[in-house]
């Protein structure tokens, strides 16, 4: 089975409907997002950098994702040993460093493992909500002109039980938190 198989298998967990996830499109959480605002299509069709920029996301999202389970499921086997969220924090830093893009992992459970994990910033505190209520996907646009960027905050599951290791008393399928991306919008 593949993350993303896993991922929104682990999602679908937490209560979102198989109706839900048959909606979503190629384009990964467009579907959501289309079908919870019926003008967000129009808008994102007007509006083809920040499509762009969201398809960037969906990329980064499974690129990263797909690398912590592997990780895991390869090298992590005891709780003493580096989880592998740790090698996708330096991908995060050397993406930023660079200037393509900032993610961050973020909580969504109230009881960060570290502090700095703990949401800070209006959308962070947002997208916890919107997580913990069901959503794998939340995205808002900020700035203008050059300046545009697309926050956007997909949903961290445990994807299976070697997560649940180092996130005692978390099942696989419960929502340990999220990464937020901020893209810049490209025209």
């Amino acid at each position: 089975m593949s993350f993303r198989e896993r991922t929104w298998a682990g999602v679908a967990g937490v209560g979102l409907t198989a109706g839900l996830l048959a909606v979503t499109t190629v384009g990964g959480f467009r579907g959501r997002a289309a079908r919870a605002d019926s003008g967000a299509q129009a808008k994102t069709a007007a509006d083809p950098p920040l499509e762009r920029a969201r398809e960037q996301v969906k990329m980064l999202d499974d690129l990263y994702k797909t690398a912590v389970v592997s990780i895991t499921e390869r090298y992590v086997g005891k709780q003493d040993e580096q989880p592998a969220i740790m090698v996708a924090k330096d991908v995060f830093g050397a993406m930023r460093k660079q200037g393509w893009h900032s993610a961050k992992l973020l909580d969504a459970t109230g009881d960060p493992m570290n502090e700095s994990n703990a949401p800070q910033t209006d959308f962070e505190k947002a997208a916890v909500k919107e997580i913990n209520a069901g959503k794998p996907y939340f995205d808002r646009v900020v700035g203008q002109g050059k300046d545009r960027r697309l926050l956007a905050a997909t949903v961290v599951p445990v994807v299976n039980k070697k997560c649940a290791i180092c996130h005692n008393h978390r099942k696989v399928g419960e929502v340990l938190g999220f990464i937020r991306y901020d893209v810049p919008i490209k025209e």
